[in-house]
């Protein structure tokens, strides 16, 4: 059973219907997944919004928070790509203790 929050998939299709149109092909496979995860939603934003400001991405980077499900997919990718640590938080924009408090908790 899928948690109770936010519906990502309406809220990132009616930004993209209403506000950014010609970015709907882009995302178009984000999209017709059946549940978003918190990477899909980042991805998504980065799409859209095209980040330029380095101030806004740091502030955006750091109210950032990931769901289980999302580490979980985080320390795959880590494991699959042969990634250190570091290698892997430069990836995903986060620190590496972050990393490696994730491997202590979930591996």
């Amino acid at each position: 059973m899928k948690e109770q929050g936010p519906d990502y998939k309406k809220i990132y299709t009616d930004i993209i219907r209403m506000k950014h149109p010609e970015k709907l092909e882009a995302c178009r496979s984000i999209l017709k997944k059946e549940y978003l995860t918190a990477l899909d939603v980042i991805k998504l934003n980065q799409i859209i919004f095209d980040f330029k400001n380095v101030e806004t991405e740091q502030f955006n980077q750091s109210h950032k928070s990931y769901d289980k499900l999302t580490i979980m997919e985080i320390l795959e990718f880590q494991k699959k790509n042969g990634y250190n640590n570091t290698q892997t938080a430069n990836q995903f924009k986060t620190s590496r203790n972050t990393v490696a408090k994730w491997k202590k908790m979930f591996l």
